[in-house]
């Protein structure tokens, strides 16, 4: 996982075990995981094969998350031994 952003919004690129590329964004109180098939660079996102695997609003205007506060309202988890890079 790389961490992009720790202000608003709230975002990281993580990749699946499989090397599926996510992205996950945190705004306004709003959470989402989408996935893009052409990995990180959004000049490669298209809309085939892109899609939203979460989304959720937790009733805030918040624009700042904890990741492990993230995962846990988008129902995900890390996989063991994951690293977490700060690309900021």
């Amino acid at each position: 996982m790389v961490w992009t952003c720790s202000s608003h919004p709230s975002q990281w690129n993580a990749w699946t075990t499989g090397g599926r590329y996510l992205y996950f964004r945190y705004r306004h109180g709003e959470g989402s995981v989408e996935h893009f098939p052409g990995g990180a660079d959004p000049d490669t996102w298209d809309e085939e094969g892109s899609g939203l695997l979460a989304r959720w609003h937790d009733g805030s205007r918040g624009g700042r998350i904890d990741l492990a506060d993230f995962l846990v309202l988008a129902g995900l988890r890390l996989a063991p031994n994951s690293q977490l890079l700060d690309g900021r």
